[in-house]
């Protein structure tokens, strides 16, 4: 697991703080742990009691913050997650020649329509950020190349966990998956300059609030079965953790108010996006779907929901299914469904009706408002696609 990942660190002359390794050897270990541990043989077919043992260069140090990372996670998968720590992590030797990074912050590029925003939205700021990819697969040359077209000489740093569960098995759910990109994001932080200077550096994770919020479409979608990967409880909890282990990394989303129509709107770099947005991937099934967009997934709506509130021409370079044809085939596909229904209960109860108990002022610590508009406002631009493309009427 992760064989890749150290050679490659070294190569590129980066020399990560000791904390920023352990960090990542937990998260490497919290991700082989949820996609090897079957949700169907759980009492409710889906929580998980997980134990988790993980070697640590300073397991005490962890050991203190333990509680922190145990309620991260299980706001983040809805699962039990137990955790201990113990001596014996692997800290790899520095390269001969050590490189500080002249990057002043760092942002994660997916290879989706938001992180390109984001990392469009830095530069035209003037912010020289260092780019972090997860690779994906399907995904890694797009990936590369626009890394490479969006960073110029400044470096696009692409990892990869490489985690395998057992032969014939995979849970796919994969619901603690944000919390490898995030680390990734921690060890790029700490080879910064700046970061080495004593300052804290912003680490930019760009989602727009609709999908971060991801509020369930129906109540059959609640609790951990509608994905958290970067809504804003995680995101403060993670932090929480992040500031324990006395790491100098602020994470970031600029989008968190704004809507995935309102991001392709406002987009600093309006001739790029334009160019480059058909070529980013959005598409939760795009590995099941021999690596095309299905068009009629959540994350598919809401991009597509994008582009027809922005007024964009939509230039993703193929859908595999076609919501808009007559008949019902894909327009009674779950998700679409599922998206139908969540615009009628709006239109017909209210918005509250629908929103129910999903955005609680204690746990966002926060004046639920500005969530509860941009929910509005996103939900909008859903029905407003369902509409165009006859799906209700």
């Amino acid at each position: 697991m992760a064989t890749a990942l150290i050679p490659t660190v070294r190569r590129l002359g980066l020399a990560p703080s000791a904390r920023a390794w352990d960090f990542l050897s937990v998260a490497l270990s919290v991700i082989a742990a949820d996609e090897g541990c079957s949700r169907s043989s759980s009492p409710d077919g889906w929580t998980r009691s997980i134990d988790l043992s993980v070697a640590l260069m300073d397991p005490v140090f962890w050991h203190a913050r333990r509680e922190i990372l145990q309620d991260a996670l299980g706001f983040l998968s809805t699962d039990r997650w137990r955790i201990e720590f113990v001596g014996g992590g692997l800290q790899p030797a520095p390269p001969p020649q050590v490189m500080p990074r002249p990057e002043e912050c760092v942002c994660l590029l997916s290879g989706g329509l938001d992180s390109l925003i984001g990392a469009l939205d830095l530069r035209a700021e003037g912010r020289r950020a260092l780019l972090v990819s997860q690779i994906a697969k399907g995904d890694k040359q797009t990936q590369r190349e626009l890394g490479h077209m969006i960073a110029g000489d400044g470096m696009h740093l692409q990892l990869n966990h490489n985690a395998r569960p057992p032969a014939g098995f995979s849970d796919r759910s994969q619901r603690a998956r944000s919390i490898i990109f995030i680390a990734y994001g921690v060890l790029a932080a700490t080879c910064l300059a700046t970061y080495r200077d004593g300052q804290t550096v912003d680490l930019y994770v760009p989602e727009n609030g609709f999908i971060s919020l991801n509020v369930p479409l129906t109540p059959l979608r609640m609790a951990s079965h509608s994905t958290r990967t970067t809504h804003p409880v995680f995101m403060r909890r993670l932090q929480d953790l992040i500031d324990a282990a006395d790491l100098r990394v602020r994470l970031v989303n600029p989008y968190i108010l704004k809507t995935k129509g309102e991001m392709l709107s406002g987009c600093a770099d309006r001739a790029f996006l334009l160019s480059h947005a058909g070529e980013t991937t959005s598409c939760g099934r795009y590995a099941r779907t021999a690596f095309t967009q299905c068009g009629r997934c959540v994350p598919c709506l809401i991009r597509r929901a994008s582009f027809h509130a922005a007024g964009i021409t939509d230039a993703t370079l193929a859908y595999k299914y076609d919501i808009s044809l007559p008949g019902r085939k894909h327009r009674d596909f779950e998700d679409v469904r599922a998206a139908a229904m969540a615009v009628g209960r709006v239109e017909a109860s209210g918005l509250k009706d629908w929103l129910g108990g999903a955005l609680n002022a204690a746990q966002l610590g926060a004046d639920t408002a500005p969530y509860e508009d941009v929910a509005r406002r996103g939900i909008g631009e859903l029905g407003s696609f369902l509409r165009g493309v006859g799906v209700i009427r």
